[in-house]
C-alpha cells in the first residue's frame, strides 16, 4: 500500500462521530463537521481492504466543483476545502488531510437518500425485468439494460448505517418526511439532476444515475450535503462507448464490482483484497472522470 492512500484519518484531538463506508465525520463544533474522504472503496456494502490511491481527493475535489456550479439550484453545506482556513486542531494534520476535508455546516440530516435514474441499470434493472416498475413508477414494456428512460425518475432509498438500502416508493417518503419537504426533495433532485446530465454531455460523460443527500440548517433552510455526483454516488459512463443492452464501460467503481463478481465470494464480510492492477486502473478512471468534467488535471 502507498503511503499515499488513506485508510483512516488521524485526527486524535476531535471527536469522531462516524465512520461512513468512505467518510471520517469529525465534530469540529456545535455548527460544523470535518469530512474527511479517505481512501477506502465499498462495494456490495463491503469495505474492502485495499485503499484506491487518491480516491478521497478526487471524490472531495468534484463535490466542490459540482457545489459551485450547481449553487444556484440550491444551497449546499460547504464551508471551505482549504485546509488554512480550517481550525487549528485540523490544520496540525495537514500533510494527511489537505486535499481530501471539507468544513461543513452542521444540518438535521433528511433520512432518505434522493436517487434519481435516467437509464436503467444496476437494481432498478433487476427491478423492472421482476415486476415492470422501479419504485412505484410503471414502465414502458420491452425497455434493455442501460436504455435511457423516457424521462429521469425520483427513486428514493431509505439510508442504512450497515448492509443494504431500501428502494422505497415516493408514496413511502412521504408517509416517512411529509408533502411538502418530499415535493421540495424530489422536485430540487431532479432539478440538479439534469443540469448536471446536461454539462457532462458536453464533456463526454452520461450521467446514468446518482444519489444526492440533504439537511435541514439552523435556519430551517433544505441543503445540499454530503458529497455530489462523483464516481462513487453516480454512474459515469463515456458517451462515445455508449451502447444499450448490456453493462456499460463505467468511470466509477463499476469496475471494482465487475472484478469482484468474478471471484467466488457471497457478498457478505470481509471482503477480499484486489490486485494492484485492478486499484491502480480504478485510480486512473476516477482521475480521467475528474479532467473531463473539470477540464482540469487534479
Amino acid at each position: 500500500m502507498s503511503a499515499a492512500a488513506l485508510l483512516q484519518s488521524p485526527i486524535s484531538d476531535l471527536k469522531v462521530t462516524r465512520r461512513g463506508k468512505v467518510r471520517d465525520v469529525y465534530a469540529v463544533d456545535d455548527q460544523q463537521l470535518l469530512l474527511v474522504a479517505t481512501d477506502r472503496i465499498s462495494a456490495f456494502d463491503c469495505i474492502l481492504p485495499t485503499p484506491i490511491e487518491r480516491k478521497g481527493e478526487v471524490l472531495t475535489a468534484l463535490s466542490e466543483f459540482w457545489f459551485k456550479k450547481l449553487g444556484a439550484v440550491v444551497p449546499n453545506h460547504l464551508i471551505t476545502t482549504s485546509i488554512e482556513e480550517m481550525p487549528e486542531p485540523i490544520r496540525r494534520h495537514a500533510d494527511q488531510l489537505r486535499g481530501r476535508s471539507m468544513l461543513v455546516q452542521r444540518t438535521e440530516v433528511f433520512p432518505v437518500e434522493c436517487v434519481v435514474r435516467g437509464y436503467i441499470v444496476g437494481s432498478g434493472w433487476k427491478d423492472y425485468q421482476r415486476t415492470g416498475e422501479i419504485c412505484g413508477h410503471r414502465l414502458p414494456e420491452g425497455l434493455i439494460e442501460s436504455q435511457e428512460l423516457p424521462a429521469p425518475i425520483f427513486t428514493p432509498a431509505t439510508k442504512a448505517e450497515e448492509g443494504h438500502d431500501e428502494n422505497i416508493s415516493e408514496q413511502r417518503m412521504r408517509e416517512l418526511l411529509g408533502d411538502e419537504d418530499t415535493t421540495f426533495l424530489r422536485d430540487t433532485s431532479l432539478r440538479l439532476y439534469n443540469e448536471a446530465r446536461e454539462y457532462a454531455r458536453t464533456r463526454g460523460i452520461i450521467i446514468a444515475d446518482t444519489k444526492f443527500e440533504f439537511g435541514r440548517d439552523v435556519n430551517g433552510r433544505i441543503i445540499l450535503i454530503d458529497e455530489a455526483l462523483t464516481p462513487d454516488s453516480s454512474r459515469f459512463w463515456p458517451l462515445g462507448e455508449y451502447a444499450p443492452g448490456k453493462s456499460q464501460p463505467s468511470f466509477d467503481k463499476q469496475f471494482v464490482r465487475d472484478y469482484l463478481e468474478t471471484l467466488d465470494w457471497n457478498k457478505q464480510p470481509p471482503a477480499p483484497a484486489i490486485p494492484s492492477e485492478i486499484a491502480m486502473a480504478t485510480t486512473a478512471r476516477y482521475l480521467e472522470a475528474y479532467k473531463l468534467l473539470t477540464g482540469e488535471e487534479l
